[in-house]
């Protein structure tokens, strides 16, 4: 009989709920997040014939538990929040607790029997992983030479500033020259920026150069397809990583589709 064993997962402790094919609880365990509480959760499911885990889809609290559960050789599914809501509004008890929200995954496992199973991350995660820090960094950048234009508007509205063009070296050092020696916090606060704004240029330039190698050694023909640069190609790949553990091409193609 295959039982499904749902999770509640937080930071310091998860609790797991094993329920049958028609969803009768049958145990429950509560264990911490580090290696020896997975083995916990390892030993206790061997009571059982076979296993699959369902796990919320929240991966900065599952992820590591999700890795070690498929190194072990274990099955598992990954039950998005909206999912896992539904069936928490219609469990028999009333309240909040880490057990009901831990059945209430197993019992939406059960109901979806199609959900996408995990995998192992790869390079892909490595790809989305310096994108989405080049996102950031890219974002910080922005709101640092926005208040330098504001301050340098406040200073002198003489000294225009091109758009993006902090983003250059010689056009950041033609600032950093304007604003030496002036007196004031505000010349003060703008050289600061300007500092870290040269220092966020050397870091996505690093990223850039980073994402371009994992991007052609890892999908070359994404790059071959006319208006896909390296980072739109990046964003694709990190978001459709493991595409074929979907049962569905529909939700591939809705992602692709998204992207666009």
């Amino acid at each position: 009989m295959l039982v499904t064993i749902g999770a509640d997962c937080h930071m310091k402790s998860h609790t797991l709920v094993a329920v049958d094919q028609v969803g009768r609880n049958l145990g429950q365990i509560t264990v911490s997040t580090n290696t020896e509480g997975h083995l916990r959760i390892l030993r206790w499911s061997e009571q059982f014939d076979a296993v699959v885990f369902a796990l919320e889809d929240c991966r900065h609290v599952t992820r590591r538990l999700e890795r070690d559960l498929i190194r072990a050789g274990q099955q598992v599914v990954r039950v998005p929040t909206k999912l896992m809501g539904e069936s928490r509004r219609v469990a028999r008890e009333p309240g909040n607790s880490d057990p009901i929200d831990a059945e209430a995954v197993a019992i939406a496992a059960l109901r979806h029997p199609d959900l996408p199973s995990a995998q192992l991350d790869g390079p892909a995660r490595e790809i989305k992983l310096l994108s989405d820090h080049r996102r950031d960094l890219v974002m910080q950048r922005t709101r640092a030479c926005c208040q330098i234009r504001w301050f340098l508007h406040e200073l002198d509205p003489d000294l225009d500033v091109p758009a993006r063009g902090l983003r250059h070296t010689n056009q950041l050092a033609a600032v950093a020259t304007e604003l030496a020696g002036r007196p004031g916090t505000v010349a003060r606060l703008a050289r600061e920026l300007a500092e870290r704004v040269g220092q966020l240029n050397l870091q996505i330039t690093q990223l850039d150069k980073e994402i371009a190698i994992l991007v052609k050694r890892e999908a070359p023909t994404l790059l071959e397809i006319p208006g896909c640069g390296v980072l739109s190609a990046a964003v694709i790949i990190g978001e459709t990583a493991g595409a074929s553990r979907f049962r569905d091409k529909v939700l591939v193609a809705g992602t692709f589709m998204t992207l666009g």
